[in-house]
């Protein structure tokens, strides 16, 4: 986990272009919306001093999508404090990834920068994601419709799971 670089904006833009690795999110991404993402990612470091990490392998150094903590939107429970997400690219997927560096942002939310809790959400389809969650020790919190996403759309229910700072050990 490592704060954004340039040349990361080309993987990170297929990654977010990719119908299969965006079918949990209304639409892909184009390089505009890629771009604008990692530079609201950056503007987060800037303000909090934490935000959205870019993921790199250890070994050969290849780009694998991204972790971290980031606002939850208004309208969603637990808006207003932070939560863990991630999105990876798709050679990166069934490898542990997602549930390595997501512990590393828990543990850093719940540890040195001392939250009361962390969320995380996504649609209910999405169960790979939910089992993360799982995994990092969250529990269901509740369902919503996600204000964001229009009515109608088959994205637009969501499940938010939560994780207190005073929950036992993971």
């Amino acid at each position: 986990m490592r704060r954004w670089r340039h040349w990361d904006r080309a993987p990170f833009a297929a990654l977010n272009a990719d119908p299969e690795v965006m079918r949990y999110f209304p639409s892909p991404l184009d390089r505009v919306a890629s771009d604008t993402a990692v530079d609201r990612f950056e503007d987060l470091f800037e303000q909090n001093g934490f935000g959205l990490w870019a993921l790199e392998r250890l070994d050969d150094g290849a780009f694998l999508g991204f972790t971290g903590l980031n606002p939850m939107p208004e309208g969603v429970p637990g808006e207003g404090d932070q939560e863990v997400g991630w999105r990876l690219a798709r050679h990166a997927w069934h490898q542990g990834y997602a549930t390595e560096a997501g512990r590393a942002a828990v543990d850093a939310g719940l540890g040195p920068l001392r939250l009361p809790r962390v969320w995380s959400m996504t649609a209910v389809t999405n169960t790979p994601s939910q089992a993360v969650m799982q995994r990092l020790g969250m529990r269901e919190h509740g369902f919503f419709e996600h204000p964001r996403v229009p009515r109608g759309h088959p994205l637009r229910p969501h499940v938010v799971y939560r994780l207190d700072a005073t929950a036992p050990a993971r």
